[in-house]
């Protein structure tokens, strides 16, 4: 059976995309390398999730610890809108490398099942990493089965987050009430 790397932003994410690898006879090794994720507890709840998913599910784990806040913010600063393309990338490399360095035929990620991703992004960096580290890239559009592998995580359990993982996603995912919280404190 074939072992691909496959980096894992978190548990709830790896559900449908484990089992879809799994049965194309593909067994994923999963690859925890998520320096974007803030604050800490969010970090390592996401961690600690898929550290005892993965284990319940006999997947292989390896984690990369790595919380990485301060790198993170200063290499977003100035391109916070921009900011997504330098995770997608900072990641797959990190994953890119450790499947070149480590005899994995090909890597993948976890990211490909979000519609909430630059899809097309994520896979021009990987393609451009998986040629850079002389490692194959396996393209799959795991977004068919978005809806389904967070229906089973819900029944599992998981810890479900509620951003995609920075602290700007999160400031996102609270906007309109901020901008209402404005409106209603403003002093003009």
């Amino acid at each position: 059976m074939e072992r691909v790397l496959l980096h894992t932003c978190c548990a709830p994410c790896s559900v449908y995309c484990i089992a879809s690898l799994r049965a194309e006879q593909i067994e994923p090794v999963s690859f925890w390398y998520n320096p974007n994720i803030h604050p800490y507890q969010e970090y390592k709840a996401r961690r600690d999730t898929l550290v005892s998913y993965a284990e319940s599910v006999g997947v292989e784990l390896l984690v990369r610890e790595d919380y990485g806040l301060r790198k993170f913010v200063q290499a977003v600063a100035g391109d916070i809108e921009g900011r997504c393309s330098y995770c997608y990338t900072s990641r797959l490399e990190e994953t890119a490398r450790y499947a070149a360095g480590h005899g994995f035929s090909a890597f993948s990620t976890t990211l490909l099942v979000s519609p909430y991703q630059d899809h097309d992004g994520i896979r021009q960096a990987a393609e451009r990493l998986a040629a850079q580290y002389g490692v194959s890239f396996l393209y799959r559009d795991f977004r068919t089965g978005f809806r389904q592998g967070q229906s089973e995580a819900r029944e599992l359990g998981l810890y479900m987050q509620k951003y995609c993982g920075c602290v700007f996603s999160e400031e996102d995912r609270y906007a309109k009430q901020i901008k209402r919280d404005q409106q209603k404190f403003s002093l003009d």
